[in-house]
């Protein structure tokens, strides 16, 4: 008994000597393994907090025009050249957002800025509707409307800038930050990240439908200040979701600026223009090494290609560098990373160029369309009309429709039919496939224009009797453009370049989306200065579409994109091979 009284009292004096070891250094108590981070856990929370964020930002962009012109009385030109503008900003800004990513903030901090910021512009939105003198008057009739004061467009355009500068923050980050959570060393890893990109785009395209049918419904028929109150509620939601899974993120800290290293290696290059580069033999390179301590960025191997940026890395003279062994001054040496760096991107920019004009063709719709669809018959059945932004509903179902049967229809029957998994199309591919729908999407929009407006010349009205359901085809053609060259562009942009150049090579993508609006801007204003000399009624920029020729402008554009197709296949698609970052990308 003695002895089994003198073991229970060891036994509790080892239990307290172990409770008091833990309460005092904090031992972590070994039976609750540690869940990793990232992976599909983090990407429901991510693609959750991208739907509502998008939900709202894309009601705002799909009805601007008919807000616009409803509310504000723009018209022409000038409210295309709004339009694009502020298009053209929101997808511009991301730019500074991947700056600002990568040098200060990191991606996840910078996401929750973007949606504060867009959450105040929405609010700002909600007052030019229900505050009269925020606005014009309405129109008396078609031709008699008070033109906005300068009070009133300084309020709207502030309101625009918050919400752009919202976008700019979110844009270039939300896709990196999703990337981030795989790892693209293996197999696995890259086809998760492959199917990340789809399922980004198909919740995108969910919620825009939803923002089409039932914001842009609400907003267009019953109650502009409900409609943007309901976008509003959904920014509060989206920051609630993201700050939810915070705990289950990888969050990459700010490595530095990418542009300024970028720039140094251009200063370095030309300063040491002399040099050949055959005299890397007797010149050694400066290969700084990387921080240890952030193991998800990956050293780069040095490459032959563009081998006049490789002189910033010469070691010209043994002065460059301290006692250290690094590098005295940033803006005469640089390490071969950071060329490496430079040289992903340079390897990119033909095929980013190749989008551009792919992305000019989709871009049409946004505003031509929309235009086309106020002078049609929107009438479906005896007492309904299809609001205007309505058509654009079309594109993101044929876009989702695509979708879901490459992720899953095609799969399935391949390994059903044939016992392998089904193929993917490559980069190449999709791109070309791309391009060819934008061609039929001009071709197919300049004809449903020409029928439209001969149409109503013969019956000497202003709507046309031909029925929008004629533009179905165009928009749908643009949904493929999006399914097709837009995903293989972002996928290219931010799968396929080193890590910790993700962020700007989901900026890049959104400039190419900002050139595309800004070269509609600068075409709309070419064409209707140019067609509209010794005067004579312009193509593009009236207020009656019957008194122009839009179906020219729209051959045009078929033109630019025949051109950008031939472009392609035989100068820029040889660069997507070079790429040559996270996997085989032809």
């Amino acid at each position: 008994m003695e002895g089994d009284k003198e073991t229970e009292m060891v036994k509790l004096d080892v239990e307290n000597a172990i409770h008091s070891l833990s309460s005092e250094h904090e031992i972590p108590p070994p039976f609750l393994p540690q869940i990793p981070k990232g992976g599909w856990r983090s990407i429901f929370y991510i693609l959750g907090n991208e739907s509502f964020e998008r939900l709202a930002s894309m009601s705002l962009i799909m009805n601007l025009p008919v807000y616009l012109k409803m509310k504000y009385n723009l018209y022409g030109v000038f409210l295309i050249n709004v339009v694009s503008i502020w298009s053209g900003c929101c997808n511009i800004l991301p730019l500074a957002g991947a700056f600002v990513a990568e040098k200060y903030l990191g991606r996840f901090r910078t996401l929750l800025l973007g949606c504060t910021a867009s959450f105040l512009g929405m609010g700002m939105m909600i007052l030019t509707a229900s505050i009269p003198q925020l606005r014009p008057s309405a129109c008396n009739s078609q031709t008699d409307c008070q033109q906005p004061d300068f009070g009133d467009l300084t309020f709207l355009f502030a309101a625009l800038g918050l919400v752009a500068i919202g976008a700019g923050a979110i844009r270039p980050c939300c896709i990196a930050f999703g990337a981030d959570q795989f790892q693209d060393t293996t197999e696995k890893g890259r086809k998760q990240m492959q199917s990340f990109y789809n399922w980004w785009y198909l919740s995108f395209t969910a919620t825009l439908i939803i923002a089409l049918l039932v914001v842009v419904y609400v907003q267009s028929k019953i109650s502009w200040v409900v409609g943007f109150a309901i976008p509003t509620a959904c920014l509060a939601l989206s920051v609630f979701i993201f700050l939810l899974g915070r705990n289950t993120y990888i969050k990459i800290e700010p490595q530095g600026s990418v542009y300024s290293n970028m720039v140094k290696v251009i200063v370095a290059a030309l300063r040491k223009g002399h040099l050949a580069h055959r005299d890397k033999n007797r010149m050694p390179f400066y290969d700084f090494p990387l921080d240890e301590s952030v193991p998800q960025i990956k050293k780069l191997a040095h490459t032959d290609r563009f081998r006049c940026l490789d002189r910033a890395a010469m070691i010209a003279d043994p002065g460059e560098l301290n006692n250290q062994g690094i590098a005295k001054n940033g803006w005469r040496l640089c390490c071969l990373q950071q060329v490496e760096l430079l040289k992903s991107l340079v390897a990119i920019a033909p095929v980013w160029v190749s989008g551009i004009v792919c992305f000019l063709a989709m871009d049409q719709q946004s505003v031509n369309g929309i235009l086309q669809v106020f002078q049609m018959d929107q009438s479906m059945g005896p007492h309904f009309q299809i609001p205007p932004s309505w058509l654009s509903v079309w594109s993101m179902i044929v876009l989702s429709v695509w979708i879901l049967i490459y992720e899953f229809v095609l799969p399935r029957a391949s390994l059903r039919f044939s016992g392998k998994e089904c193929k993917r199309l490559t980069i190449v591919q999709r791109i070309n496939i791309g391009i060819v729908m934008a061609i039929l999407c001009m071709i197919i929009a300049g004809v449903v224009e020409e029928k439209r407006r001969s149409l109503a010349l013969q019956n000497g009205s202003f709507v046309s009797p031909i029925s929008v359901a004629f533009l179905l085809p165009q928009f749908a053609l643009s949904g493929l453009i999006e399914a097709f060259a837009a995903i293989a562009m972002m996928e290219l942009l931010t799968s396929h370049v080193p890590e910790n150049l993700r962020t700007v090579g989901g900026a890049i993508f959104f400039l190419s989306l900002s050139i595309a609006s800004y070269l509609t801007s600068s075409l709309v204003s070419a064409i209707h200065g140019l067609t509209g000399m010794n005067g004579k009624i312009p193509w593009i920029g009236g207020r009656d579409l019957n008194e122009s020729r839009l179906d020219y402008y729209y051959y045009v554009i078929a033109g630019l994109s025949i051109v950008n197709l031939a472009y392609f296949n035989l100068f820029a698609r040889k660069f997507v091979g070079r790429v040559g970052v996270g996997g085989e990308v032809t």
